[in-house]
Formats: structure tokens, sequence, C-alpha cells
């Protein structure tokens, strides 16, 4: 086997295992119960307007491709993990929005250069596990002049905490692999956009969520219906202290950033960075 074959089928074997990761539990009720604003939020800041065409970059179950169909764009959405179009198209069909869904993996997207007005990802894109090669498709895929907008969490937010949490549970990453939250840092996608891109704008913003009652209720759920979540406990099955160690740093997580405000239960922030960029030439 040649070392191009053997970095192939790696390669292919990283993407099963992540297209599987967020096919398991349920991750579209989830962003729905708890971030069901955020989508709007890019398609807002991105300008998407009637006519254009939008590609949305790893997008679930469509929480930015929906607003943005209904906004008026010619929109594809385009996931890894097709099983989660599912949810998606349900969601659609009840609203009214027209859109398509295609199967893409984000650092080998299948379409023309410069074919789409936007591109765009919600809290998506952060987790190829490739960062420039995710980067270099975004850009190519933008026309010139077109945006690109992206949202993530940040590494110091309340997600990027918790896959920090979470880390010393998980498999070592695969090599060449970035953390997710890294897409949250502006210096480091000012860096991976580099200056193929203009009129950069970031804000670092936050989303209320009061949605669970507790912080064990907090951690059932991602532990139930959050891909990374159920796989890192996967890995440490069989071992029942680091589990409850586990257990006990999700509800420690939870516990520290409740803000005491919330209507019979818990309320967090959770920040993310919102980037908007226009591809240059």
């Amino acid at each position: 086997m040649t070392m191009q074959n053997s970095v192939t089928e790696a390669d292919r074997a990283l993407k099963t295992k992540h297209r599987a990761m967020w096919a398991q539990g349920d991750y579209p009720s989830l962003a729905a119960e708890v971030i069901p604003e955020l989508g709007a939020v890019l398609v807002e800041a991105c300008g998407v307007r009637s006519g254009g065409r939008v590609l949305d970059v790893a997008a679930g179950s469509g929480n930015a491709a929906i607003p943005a169909a209904l906004a008026g764009a010619d929109v594809v959405a385009s996931d890894l993990t097709p099983e989660l179009f599912e949810a998606g198209r349900a969601v659609a069909e009840q609203q009214g929005a027209h859109l398509t869904w295609q199967e893409a993996d984000a650092e080998a997207l299948p379409f023309g250069d410069a074919e789409f007005d936007t591109v765009l990802s919600c809290v998506g894109v952060m987790f190829a596990p490739h960062h420039r090669q995710a980067a270099d498709e975004l850009v190519r895929v933008c026309r010139p002049g077109g945006t690109i907008g992206l949202l993530n969490w940040t590494p110091q937010g309340f997600i990027g905490r918790m896959f920090a949490a979470m880390k010393p549970y998980a498999p070592p990453p695969p090599p060449g692999a970035q953390p997710p939250p890294l897409w949250g840092d502006e210096d480091h996608v000012r860096a991976l956009l580099g200056d193929r891109v203009t009129d950069v704008r970031a804000e670092r913003r936050t989303v209320r969520v009061d949605r669970f009652e507790t912080p064990e209720a907090f951690r059932d759920s991602f532990k139930e219906r959050y891909g990374p979540t159920i796989s890192v406990y996967k890995n440490i099955a069989g071992e029942p202290e680091r589990a409850a160690a586990l257990d006990a740093a999700l509800v420690d997580l939870a516990r520290d950033g409740d803000l005491g405000t919330g209507s019979g239960g818990m309320a967090l922030e959770w920040e993310y960075l919102l980037l908007t960029a226009r591809r240059a030439g």
C-alpha cells in the first residue's frame, strides 16, 4: 500500500467514525430545544436575501439552512451525516421552507468553485477535524465578493469548557486533527481565511439556555442526545470510576455556569463567536 492510499484509507475511516458519532443520540431535538435561534442570527448577520444562492456547511438538521430558505434564498444544506436530514426535512415542511439537502464532507465539498453567494456554518464546520482543509473549501465555493459567515462556540465559553472537561476521557485525536472550539477563536479563524477575505467582522456573543432544571438534567440530556458526549462515555464503558468522574465534572460545569436567574431551573450563558467576511477578488 502506498503512503497516499494509506492516508486516504485513514481519512475515510475517520469520516465514517464522525458520521456515526453524529448519527447517534438525537442532536436535532437537542439543537431545537436549546439553540433554536442561532441559525437565524447567522442568516441575518450574513445579509441573506431572496434570490441569493446559499450553502450551509455541516448543516445538521438545518438550524441555519431553514431560516435562509425562509428568507427567499436558494439553499443547499450539506452535511457528512445525512441521518440528520430527516428531522430537518420535517421542520422545513412544517414551516414552508424549500431547500436542497445533500450529503457532503466539509473538507471536500462536491460543489464548483465560486458557486455560492453566501457560505455559512452554524456550530457545524467547527467539528471538521482538519481546519485548514475545511477553511479552504469554504473560500473555494464562495464567489468573489460573496459572504462567508461562521458561528462557533468559543474555547473559553461553556461548550468550549465542556469539551475541555471531556477531553481526559476521550480517545486520542487522530493525527492532524484540531480541537473544534478553536473555530471560536477570532485569531485562529482569521489565520485560516488569511488574505483571501476582506471586511472581517467578529463579535463574541452569548445565548441564554434555560431549558435544564438541574445540573444533572443538563448532563443526562447530553449523555443521551449529543453525539460527542455519547462517544466519550462509550470510550470509558466498563470503567465505572472514570464514568463517575466524568458525571461529576459535567455536573460541576453546569453548576458553576448557573446564573441563578432561571424560572424554576438553571440559566446558562453559552458564548459563541459570530464572524462574517467577504471573499476577496
